[in-house]
């Protein structure tokens, strides 16, 4: 099993973080790690990301990567920064082959069969499907999945508690990717219940 796979296989569900302040890493990290959810993927879609990589790998337990990575800098980055794999909402070459050259796990978002045959070129087999949704739901997706038996998914994009079951029913999907169970505002106790029920769904 891939490094990639094992990350995927942790958890059902890898909460998708987007934060602000630095100050809340470490009581966000913990809640999702004690709710059983211990991958945790960073954004880079705030000035704080890089710190927050920081911060909550100091975490015991948890699993600290980098998503929204869309360049070569922005990997080198993430990976000087700590994260232990890398996400991206796309697949170029470039930085397919620099993260392929890192030896650090990697998963790239795909949309459509281009998208997946260029990975596999690269010898790529795990991907995320993005935006989930928006790129045409579960429908979609199992039309891309049948002619690329070898490949699994981790969706990601308008995904909601009510909806991941589904997914997750879905034989090449491994894990959904998520923002739900870290609500704007939400306290470490209620992010930990939702994480809990997270960690607790069927796949």
């Amino acid at each position: 099993m891939s490094a990639i796979e094992k990350i995927m296989r942790t958890a059902p569900v890898i909460p998708v973080l987007v934060i602000d302040d630095v100050a809340d890493a470490r009581p966000i990290a913990q809640a999702l790690v004690a709710g059983g959810l211990k991958v945790l993927e960073v954004t880079l879609r705030t000035p704080a990301a890089l710190d927050v990589i920081r911060r909550m790998n100091l975490v015991p337990g948890a699993i600290v990567g980098a998503g929204t990575v869309t360049n070569k800098e922005e990997l080198e980055a993430a990976l000087s920064a700590g994260a232990e794999f890398i996400v991206s909402p796309g697949l170029t070459e470039p930085l397919g082959r620099a993260a392929i050259r890192a030896g650090v796990p990697f998963l790239p978002g795909i949309a459509n069969a281009g998208d997946i045959m260029r990975g596999m070129d690269m010898g790529l087999h795990h991907f995320k499907f993005f935006p989930a949704t928006a790129a045409g739901g579960i429908p979609a997706l199992k039309a891309l999945a049948a002619p690329f038996h070898q490949c699994k998914f981790c969706p990601t994009g308008g995904i909601t508690e009510a909806t991941a079951p589904d997914w997750l029913a879905v034989d090449p999907v491994l894990c959904v990717g998520g923002s739900w169970v870290v609500p704007k505002g939400a306290s470490p106790a209620e992010i930990e219940v939702l994480a809990r029920q997270a960690a607790d769904l069927p796949r």
